[in-house]
């Protein structure tokens, strides 16, 4: 059985998955990481038919014998409904795409998967949650819609007002059975330390708070498999499954260690490119010009959903790999507005791709990463999110309406509700009390 452990434990206490997943952050303010890595079995996962068959092969090695069988393959049938193809650009450039969920964004996968495992611990506990979660843009709308209605389970989520798009702010404010929003008059950053707060916060310690964001290691197991079912597609279409890259669209690094994850189960990632936007720490920190936890303030761009000064989850990544570790097996680079609406441009142009700008930041990316190394290794990047979510960005780069699409159409005729607040913990201090 995999345990798990603060990242700021020296004695590495070990808790169970179901509790480390209800905690959401450790006590110590630390973030929990796994004490072994599981070994991935190619046999089985290579030859899934489903997303959901592959996770239930590679997550039944990290969660038997809490999570049964039989309750894995309910869950993940059930929360991964909805495809993720790998779509071919170029001889050996692909995306793929994870916003075909019910927000149309790549945190469907990991909210939806969260919400039913909590489900599954909390019903057998008898208990419930009250889960904070912080979001720049895509996080905050999935939890509420993967959490809203659960038996037990209530969602307050905090955005940056004012840093989200139109679409965004609508997807996270619209009604939703047991889920509260809160436009915070500040930054993602000062959303993300109250929650943080929160959870060390006296005051609050008797309340039963959790963690949907990435802090939490129960967002991260089901991202790793889209990593792995990236592959797989590839080794159907003839190509070897042990030669590729990943560009990883990067705020908060979540997602980028959802595939570092998926690679210490054993697939081969030859490299792993960190595409940032304006918000440059992480890519400062592997080309060696800042030291460790040197944050700067958050930066407001045209990619929100990545606007992250402070990404928590450099801690845990650092806890699993090190310094030296990461500068070898990462590259990283940060894109402007202006670099990424011209390579929004310029995909249209060549490959007649409609990208998102978060997307658009990979491929920025991945562009400067072969010029700057001739390296020719297959290259997946990760479209997070649909591009109609953008309708400005598009605008801007294109000069085009953007798509419709009828699951954000719908948010217009749906009833909203959300409360505007200070950045502070006092401010949300007051709202769990009340």
């Amino acid at each position: 059985m995999i345990r798990y452990h603060s990242t700021r434990d020296p004695r590495k206490t070990p808790v169970r998955f179901e509790d480390a997943l209800l905690k959401g952050l450790a006590p110590d303010g630390g973030l929990y990481v796994p004490d072994g890595i599981p070994s991935l079995d190619p046999t089985n996962w290579l030859s899934a038919d489903s997303l959901p068959e592959l996770g239930v092969s590679v997550l039944r090695r990290w969660l038997e014998p809490e999570v049964p069988l039989s309750a894995l393959e309910s869950i993940l049938h059930d929360a991964l409904d909805f495809p993720c193809p790998l779509v071919q650009l170029s001889e050996d450039l692909f995306v793929l795409e994870l916003f075909h969920g019910p927000t149309l964004s790549f945190k469907d996968f990991a909210a939806r998967t969260m919400a039913r495992l909590m489900q599954h611990f909390l019903r057998q506990r008898g208990e419930r949650r009250i889960i904070l979660v912080a979001t720049s843009g895509d996080t905050g709308s999935a939890v509420a819609d993967g959490f809203a209605g659960q038996d037990n389970i209530e969602v307050v989520l905090l955005y940056p007002l004012g840093k989200v798009s139109d679409v965004q702010e609508r997807q996270l404010i619209v009604r939703r059975p047991g889920v509260r929003a809160l436009a915070v008059r500040g930054s993602f950053d000062d959303c993300q330390r109250m929650v943080k707060e929160a959870f060390v916060d006296r005051e609050l310690a008797h309340l039963p708070l959790s963690s949907a964001n990435s802090i939490n290691i129960g967002r991260l197991l089901p991202q790793s498999l889209y990593y792995l079912w990236a592959v797989r597609q590839l080794a159907q279409r003839g190509l070897d499954p042990n030669q590729v890259n990943f560009c990883v669209p990067s705020g908060n690094l979540g997602n980028l260690t959802g595939g570092v994850l998926a690679a210490l189960m054993g697939q081969p990632v030859h490299r792993f490119l960190a595409a940032h936007n304006a918000n440059h720490f992480f890519p400062d920190f592997l080309a060696g010009k800042v030291e460790a936890y040197e944050f700067h303030p958050t930066i407001a761009t045209v990619s929100n959903a990545m606007d992250v000064g402070s990404p928590s989850n450099f801690e845990r990544l650092l806890h699993l790999l090190g310094p030296e570790r990461m500068r070898a097996w990462f590259w990283g680079t940060t894109v402007s507005d202006e670099a990424t609406l011209e390579r929004m441009r310029e995909t249209h142009r060549t490959y007649g791709y409609l990208a998102c700008p978060h997307t658009a930041v990979g491929l920025e990316a991945l562009a400067r990463y072969r010029a700057q190394t001739g390296d020719r290794t297959p290259l997946i990047t990760l479209a997070c999110a649909h591009p109609a979510k953008f309708p400005d960005a598009v605008s801007s780069a294109l000069g085009i309406a953007v798509p419709k699409e009828e699951a954000l159409e719908t948010l217009w005729q749906r009833e909203t509700q959300v409360t505007t607040v200070e950045p502070s913990l006092q401010a949300l201090r007051q709202v769990l009390l009340s």
